[in-house]
């Protein structure tokens, strides 16, 4: 329950979600939105919460990649949940765009999202981004050099797209790290997928995640709390 606790705590501190809304997750299939997905499907009832689910497949992974999508598909169905399964060729897009595949799969991802989003009336979509992944971000910023703007990390809540109706970003899991993650996952005995693209160390964000991060941690514990307080120290200087 310490994670739900620490979700709903960050939620209502950032006023993300109010009740009635209606709420697109996007759900990878791996550890980080299952337990959101859980979270949320929890909350529901009490909230009078309208869930979907949306899951991208990026044409990156082959059959291990359609293996994600049926996934969530049947973990959708599993929880009762309208579930929409979409797949974008991201190496296409970045070779079109001439942009990095990373940039060109988050680029992908937001727009599909977004589209879903204004189709079902959703004012929110949740991403399942956590304590770890603002570390990471700051972290990967600082190595490649960056404006005081980079030292922000991953906002809590962003407009996703403008205009009207007006569609939001969350990022519920921010509170939560990904060893909180884990161990709700493990100690409900959630199923989930692994990205064993994740493991690989050739990409910097890896490298920070599976290697520099570990270290520094074990210098300070408390560092993923220390950049959580900078980015918001610093969010309050920038936007004077």
């Amino acid at each position: 329950m310490s994670l739900w606790n620490k979700v709903m705590a960050h939620a209502r501190a950032h006023k993300l979600f109010t009740d009635g809304d209606a709420i697109l997750l996007a759900v990878s299939g791996g550890p980080d939105s299952v337990a959101m997905l859980d979270f949320f499907a929890a909350q529901a009832r009490g909230h009078r919460l309208t869930l979907y689910v949306c899951h991208i497949n990026h044409k990156l992974r082959g059959k291990l990649a359609d293996l994600d999508a049926a996934f969530v598909k049947k973990l959708g169905a599993q929880y009762g949940l309208e579930t929409f399964i979409l797949s974008a060729d991201v190496k296409k897009l970045a070779r079109k765009s001439g942009t990095s595949i990373e940039h060109a799969a988050r680029n992908a991802r937001y727009r599909l999202l977004s589209e879903v989003a204004l189709k079902k009336k959703c004012a929110l979509v949740a991403t399942a981004h956590h304590s770890d992944d603002q570390a990471e971000t700051i972290l990967l910023n600082l190595l490649r050099g960056t404006e005081p703007k980079g030292l922000l990390g991953i906002p809590v809540k962003r407009a996703l797209c403008g205009g009207k109706p007006r569609v939001e970003l969350i990022r519920p899991m921010l509170a939560v790290s990904r060893h909180d993650i884990e161990a709700y996952i493990k100690a409900n005995a959630l199923p989930s997928r692994k990205d064993h693209t994740n493991d690989d160390e050739y990409y910097t964000r890896n490298w920070i995640r599976k290697t520099l991060l570990p270290l520094m941690l074990r210098k300070q514990p408390r560092l993923r709390e220390h950049l959580a307080e900078l980015s918001g120290k610093l969010s309050l200087i920038l936007k004077n």
